[in-house]
C-alpha cells in the first residue's frame, strides 16, 4: 500500500472512563444478521477528509476490507476541488460494517476521517431522534476519543467534535445515537462527570426554533429588572426602598460613576416574576431626583447588542427605501473626480439631492461613488444619457444602486444555476444522465488538477489550458493527460490587456483568471480552496470588467467581499438543507 494509505489509529485521549452499566456493553444494540440486516444500505460516508484525497486513494484503502463497488469524492461543481468528503460503495453489509470498525477515525494523510452510514433521507437526518450536544470539552479530546466515550451505551450513528477553520476545537460537538433510549441513558450517565479534568455538559440536541422557544418563554417570566438614567448622587437605600414594595428582592447592585457627572444604574433581581413585573409597570418612566428614569427587563448583551443592530438595520433600510429607484450606482471614475465633479457632470440631468465619491483611508478616489436625483424619472434618464459616456477618457458605468443583500443574492442565485449546468455539462460529457449525479454512484473523474496552476470553471470537454504557476517546469511530473501547456502568466498585470488582446477568445478567461487568483488568495488569508471559489465566481463577469478588477485593487476587494458573503450564504443555506 501507498504512503496514502491510513497509519496506526491514534492513542485514546486521556479521558476518565464513564462507568458501564451492567446492561449496558458495547455494540449491545448489534442485532443477529438476518435477511432484513443483509438488505441494509452499503453506502458509507467518510468525511474530514484532505482535499488532497482523490477516488484512487480511498479505493486503495477502502478495497483492503473488501469488494469496493464504486467511490465518488464529492467535488465543487464550479471549480471541481473536494469538498472534503465521499461515499463509499461495498457490495456487502458486513463489509461496510467492518470499514467502519477498522478504518473509523484513521489517518488519512495526516487527518482523522469520520465514517458512518449513508443516510440520503433529509427527515431523519434532521428529526433530532437520538442526536445529543456535548459541551465545555477540553480541547485535547478528538473525534476518535469522544465516539469511544459514548459508543459503551449502544450504536454511534455518527460523532463530531466542532472546530475552526484551523481544525482547533471549540469545546462542544454531537453524538447521533440509533435511538432516543440511548440518548437519554448516555445523558443521564455522562452529564456533569469528568473529562480530562473538565465537568461536561450533555443534553439533548435542541434545533434553533427549540432553542429560541425556551429562551422566549424565560424572558417572558423574568426576574431581573434593569434601572437606567439614575442621577450620580442617587441613595442605595431609597432606591431599594423604592423596588422592595414590589416583592421580595433576591440580590441588589448600584453602580454609581467615579466623577459624579455620568448616570447611575442598578439592577434588582427579585425572587418571583409578578414582583418584577409590578415593578417595570409602575416605575418605568417616573422621576426620580428630577431625571425620568427608565426600568424594564434585564437583558444579554448578546440580546442588547441584537436589538441595536435590529434598530440600526431598520433605519438603514428606511433610509434606502425612501431613496429606492432614485439613487445610482457609478462605477470606473477617472481618479479626479471628487464629490463637486460628479454633481456637475449629472446635474444637467434633474435635481441632485446627493453626490458622494468614495474614498479609501488616504482620501483617494476608490473610482466608484453614487449619485441620489429626486425623482426615479430623473435617474432612469441619468442611466439612458450617462451609461457608457466617456468622461476624462474612461467609460462610466450607471446602474441603479442596489442594497448589499440584493446584490448577493443575486450572485448566489447566479451561483446556483451556474453549479446546475456544470452537473449537467458534467454528465453530458461522461454520457451519465443527469439524474445520476450526486446519487453515490461512480463519479466520473472527467477533469484534471494541476498541480500549482489554478482550475477555471470551464465544463469538461476538449483539452484545457492549465498554467502551473511559475511555468510547465513547476510541475515535478509530465503534464496531466488531456491537458496543454500554456506559457506562463506572468505575476504582473500591467500588460494583461494587451497579452489578452493577442490570444484566442476561449482562453481569454483562463489568462485573467490567473493574474487575478494571486490577489484574491491574499485578500482570502492564503485559503486556496475559498479564494478558488471566489475566482471561479468572479469570471462569470465579462472581460472587460475583470481587466478593470485587476487594474484596480479597491474595486477588486469589494468584489471579492460581496462574492465571499455570497458564498458564505449559500454554504449556511446548503447546511440548513
Amino acid at each position: 500500500m501507498s504512503d496514502a494509505a491510513p497509519t496506526a489509529k491514534p492513542q485514546d485521549s486521556q479521558t476518565e472512563p464513564v462507568p458501564q452499566k451492567e446492561t449496558v456493553t458495547a455494540g449491545a444494540n448489534k442485532e443477529e444478521k438476518t435477511e432484513e440486516t443483509e438488505s441494509l444500505p452499503v453506502t458509507l460516508y467518510v468525511g474530514e477528509l484532505p482535499h488532497s484525497v482523490t477516488e484512487a486513494i480511498l479505493y486503495e484503502i477502502f478495497s483492503n476490507i473488501g469488494p469496493v463497488t464504486s467511490i465518488r469524492v464529492c467535488r465543487d461543481a464550479v471549480t471541481y476541488e473536494s469538498l472534503g468528503y465521499a461515499y463509499v460503495n461495498f457490495s456487502t453489509h458486513d463489509d461496510a460494517e467492518r470499514a467502519i470498525q477498522e478504518l473509523n477515525y484513521a489517518l488519512i494523510k495526516g487527518k482523522q476521517c469520520r465514517i458512518m452510514w449513508s443516510q440520503r433521507d433529509p427527515s431523519i437526518r434532521k428529526s433530532g431522534k437520538g442526536n445529543v450536544f456535548i459541551k465545555n470539552l477540553d480541547p485535547s479530546i478528538d473525534n476518535k476519543a469522544l465516539h469511544d466515550t459514548f459508543a459503551l451505551f449502544g450504536q454511534v450513528l455518527s460523532c463530531k467534535i466542532v472546530v475552526d477553520r484551523r481544525g482547533k476545537s471549540l469545546g462542544y460537538g454531537f453524538v447521533h445515537f440509533e435511538t432516543d433510549e440511548i440518548a437519554a441513558e448516555a445523558i443521564e450517565t455522562v452529564n456533569g462527570m469528568m473529562m480530562n479534568g473538565q465537568p461536561v455538559f450533555v443534553a439533548r440536541h435542541m434545533s434553533r426554533p427549540e432553542r429560541e422557544a425556551i429562551a422566549e418563554e424565560q424572558r417572558a417570566q423574568f426576574t431581573n429588572v434593569y434601572i437606567n438614567n439614575l442621577g450620580p448622587n442617587i441613595e442605595e437605600q431609597t432606591l431599594r426602598d423604592m423596588f422592595s414594595k414590589f416583592g421580595e428582592i433576591k440580590t441588589f447592585k448600584l453602580v454609581t460613576p467615579e466623577d459624579n457627572k455620568n448616570k447611575s444604574f442598578a439592577l434588582v433581581d427579585f425572587t418571583n416574576h409578578d414582583s418584577a413585573q409590578k415593578a417595570v409597570d409602575e416605575l418605568n418612566d417616573t422621576e426620580v431626583d428630577g431625571l425620568k428614569i427608565y426600568v424594564g427587563r434585564a437583558q444579554s448583551k448578546y440580546e442588547r447588542k441584537n436589538e441595536l443592530k435590529k434598530k440600526f438595520e431598520k433605519m438603514r433600510l428606511d433610509l434606502l427605501n425612501k431613496f429606492q429607484g432614485t439613487n445610482l450606482y457609478i462605477k470606473n471614475l477617472h481618479d479626479s473626480v471628487d464629490n463637486e465633479k460628479l454633481k456637475e457632470i449629472f446635474s444637467p440631468l434633474g435635481n441632485i439631492l446627493s453626490a458622494k465619491v468614495m474614498v479609501d483611508s488616504q482620501g483617494k478616489s476608490r473610482g466608484f461613488g453614487f449619485v441620489s436625483f429626486g425623482t426615479p424619472e430623473e435617474a432612469n434618464k441619468a442611466i439612458t444619457e450617462m451609461n457608457g459616456q466617456l468622461v476624462s477618457g474612461k467609460p462610466l458605468y450607471v446602474t441603479l444602486a442596489q442594497r448589499k443583500e440584493i446584490r448577493q443574492s443575486q450572485m448566489k442565485q447566479h451561483f446556483n444555476a451556474q453549479k446546475q449546468l456544470n452537473m449537467k455539462q458534467q454528465a453530458a460529457a461522461s454520457g451519465m444522465p443527469s439524474q445520476m449525479m450526486g446519487n453515490g454512484l461512480m463519479y466520473p473523474n472527467s477533469f484534471m488538477n494541476a498541480p500549482g496552476g489554478v482550475r477555471m470553471p470551464y465544463p469538461p470537454g476538449p483539452p484545457q489550458v492549465v498554467v502551473p504557476r511559475g511555468g510547465p517546469q513547476m510541475w515535478q511530473q509530465a503534464p496531466p493527460k488531456g491537458v496543454a501547456v500554456a506559457a506562463p502568466i506572468p505575476p504582473v498585470v500591467e500588460n494583461l490587456e494587451k497579452m489578452v488582446e493577442k490570444i484566442p477568445e476561449d482562453q481569454k478567461k483562463q489568462v485573467i483568471g490567473e493574474a487575478l487568483f494571486p490577489k484574491i488568495l491574499a485578500q482570502e488569508n492564503n485559503d486556496n480552496q475559498l479564494a478558488s471559489k471566489i475566482t471561479g465566481m468572479l469570471l462569470d463577469m465579462d472581460n472587460a470588467e475583470l481587466l478593470r478588477l485587476a487594474k484596480d485593487d479597491a474595486l477588486l476587494k469589494e468584489q471579492v467581499q460581496e462574492a465571499h458573503a455570497a458564498y458564505m450564504d449559500y454554504l449556511e443555506s446548503e447546511n440548513k438543507n
